[in-house]
C-alpha cells in the first residue's frame, strides 16, 4: 500500500514538472501583446505604424574611411616617412594606384605626420566611391626655389578623371604660400605699386578637373601660393564644412573657383583669403551657395567673363543666408567689353553684409589696365534678384553701382528689402546706375533711383544666347 502510493506521488510530480517545461516553451515562442493601462487589450489594434523613410544623405560617403581595414591604404605603408623633409611623392602614388582598383577603399593620410609631395597628377578612372583622408599635414615644397624644374608651376595636386570620390580628413592641405607672394612679379610688389615683368607662374593647390560626383567635405586648407580648389569640366560637387585661411593680401588666392562646371552645392563653410572667396567663371550652371562666411576677401563673384572676345554662359546661381564681412566686394558680377553670351538666373538673398566696399556691383568695363576700349559687343546681364541685403558697407565706395554696357544694358534687376548703412563716417557717393533696367518693389537704403523702367529695345538673340 505504501508502495503504490509513493508510486502515485512521484507520477504526480513527474505530470506538473512537464506542464512547467512547456508553459516555460510556450512563453518563449509565442508573442505576448502587451498590457494597456487598463489591464486589457484594444479589441481591435491599431496597424503598426511604418516610419517615414530616411531622407537620401547628401553626403554619399558620410562614414568613411571604410567598413574594413582592407578597405584603408595608409600611404605610410607604402614608405611614406611623414617627417616634414623628405620627398613622399612615390609613396603617395603607390598608395593611390592600389586604392584606385579597390572599390570603396581609402587614401589614409594618417595623423601627427607632415608630408611633403611634390606637383602630382592622381588619374583615374578608378572604381566608385574612393575617399581621400587627410588626417595629418599634407604640404608641396617650399617655394619657387623648392620647386622642381621638371614640375609644373602652374599647379600642385590635380585630380584627374575621377568619379564618386571624396576629398575630407582632419588634417590640414599647407600650401607654404608666403615666397610665392613675395615674388617681384606679383601686383604692388614693384615700386610705386607696380607690378615689374618677369615670370609669375604660381600653382593652384587643389584642382578636379574632368570629374563627377565630388565631395569635399571637413578638409582645412591654407595659404595657397594662388588659387585654393579649382574645378573644371567637373559635374555633380558637393561642398560641406570647408574652412579656408589665408591673409587678406596673399594675391590672386580665390578660394573656391568654378570653370565650366555644372550641378553645385557649397554649404557651411568659411572662406578667408586674398581674392574673391568664390569666383563663378564661363559655362557654369546650377550653383547653390548657401550658410557661407567669407571675408576678408573680395567677395562671391560671377566672372569675369568675356575676356579677349570670347563667348561666356553662367545661368541658375543662388546665393543665400551668408555673411560676407571686411572684404573690398560684396557681391558681383564682371564681363570684360568685347565679350558674348549671357548671364542669367542669378538670385542673391538673405545675405549679410559687414563693413563691404562695393557690396552690391554690376560691372561691364572691367579691365587691369588703363589701356582697355570701350567695345560695342558684351556679355548680356538680365534676371538678376537682390533679395533682403543688409548691413555695413565701407563709405570709401557707393555699396550698390550697376555699370552697364553702353550698347548692351542689363535687365530685369529686381531690388527687394536692400538695407545697407555706413560703417563708419558719412555716404560720399550715390548708388550708381548706368543703361541698367530694373525695379525697386520695396525702398532701398540708401535709396536708389536710377534703374530705368521698362526694358530696352529687343536684345539680338545670336550673339547673346547660349
Amino acid at each position: 500500500m505504501e508502495l503504490a502510493r509513493a508510486l502515485s506521488f512521484i507520477y504526480i510530480l513527474a505530470i506538473l514538472s512537464l506542464h512547467l517545461c512547456l508553459s516555460n516553451v510556450s512563453a518563449r515562442y509565442h508573442y505576448h501583446k502587451p498590457k494597456h493601462s487598463s489591464g486589457r487589450s484594444p479589441v481591435n489594434p491599431p496597424a503598426p505604424k511604418h516610419p517615414d523613410p530616411p531622407p537620401i544623405p547628401s553626403d554619399p560617403y558620410p562614414d568613411d574611411p571604410g567598413n574594413s581595414t582592407d578597405c584603408i591604404f595608409d600611404v605610410t605603408s607604402y614608405g611614406a616617412v611623414g617627417d616634414g623633409c623628405s620627398d613622399d611623392t612615390a609613396a603617395f602614388k603607390e598608395a593611390w594606384k592600389a586604392a584606385c582598383a579597390v572599390e570603396s577603399a581609402t587614401v589614409l593620410v594618417p595623423s601627427d605626420k607632415s608630408f611633403i609631395i611634390t606637383s602630382t597628377i592622381f588619374s583615374g578612372p578608378c572604381k566608385p566611391g574612393l575617399v581621400f583622408q587627410v588626417d595629418g599635414v599634407l604640404m608641396p615644397p617650399d617655394g619657387p626655389d623648392c620647386w622642381p624644374k621638371s614640375d609644373s608651376r602652374q599647379q600642385w595636386l590635380v585630380f584627374y578623371r575621377i568619379n564618386d570620390m571624396k576629398l575630407t580628413g582632419n588634417g590640414v592641405i599647407e600650401g607654404n604660400g608666403q615666397k610665392w607672394w613675395d615674388l617681384p612679379c606679383k601686383p604692388h610688389r614693384g615700386p610705386n605699386g607696380s607690378t615689374p615683368p618677369g615670370p609669375c607662374d604660381s600653382p593652384a593647390m587643389i584642382r578636379f578637373f574632368m570629374s563627377y560626383n565630388l565631395v569635399v567635405s571637413g578638409i582645412k586648407i591654407q595659404n595657397s601660393p594662388q588659387f585654393h580648389m579649382k574645378f573644371d569640366g567637373c559635374e555633380g560637387v558637393l561642398i560641406d564644412e570647408l574652412l579656408i585661411d589665408t591673409p587678406k593680401l596673399s594675391p590672386n588666392t580665390d578660394g573656391i573657383h568654378l570653370g565650366n562646371t555644372k550641378s553645385v552645392g557649397i554649404y557651411n563653410s568659411m572662406i578667408s583669403n586674398g581674392d574673391d572667396c568664390i569666383s563663378i567663371g564661363p559655362g557654369c550652371s546650377d550653383v547653390h551657395i548657401e550658410g557661407v562666411t567669407c571675408g576678408p576677401s573680395h567677395g562671391i563673384s560671377i566672372g569675369s567673363l568675356g575676356v579677349h572676345n570670347s563667348q561666356a554662359c553662367v545661368s541658375n546661381i543662388t546665393v543665400r543666408n551668408s555673411m560676407i564681412k571686411e572684404s573690398d566686394n560684396g557681391v558681383r558680377i564682371k564681363t570684360w567689353q568685347g565679350g558674348a553670351g549671357s548671364v542669367s538666373g542669378i538670385s542673391f538673398e538673405n545675405i549679410q553684409m559687414e563693413n563691404v566696399r562695393n557690396c552690391i556691383n554690376i560691372d561691364q568695363y572691367y579691365c587691369l589696365t588703363k589701356a582697355c576700349l570701350n567695345q560695342t559687343s558684351a556679355v548680356y546681364v538680365s534676371d538678376v534678384q537682390y533679395r533682403n541685403i543688409k548691413g555695413s558697407y565701407d563709405v570709401r565706395t557707393t555699396p550698390i553701382h550697376f555699370a552697364c554696357s553702353d550698347t548692351v544694358a542689363c535687365t530685369n534687376i529686381t531690388m527687394a528689402d536692400v538695407e545697407l548703412m555706413p560703417h563708419e563716417g558719412k555716404l560720399m557717393d550715390e548708388p550708381f546706375c548706368w543703361n541698367a533696367y530694373g525695379i525697386e518693389e520695396t525702398l532701398s537704403i540708401p535709396p536708389i533711383g536710377c534703374l530705368l523702367k521698362g526694358m530696352p529695345q529687343t536684345i539680338g538673340e545670336t550673339q547673346y544666347s547660349c
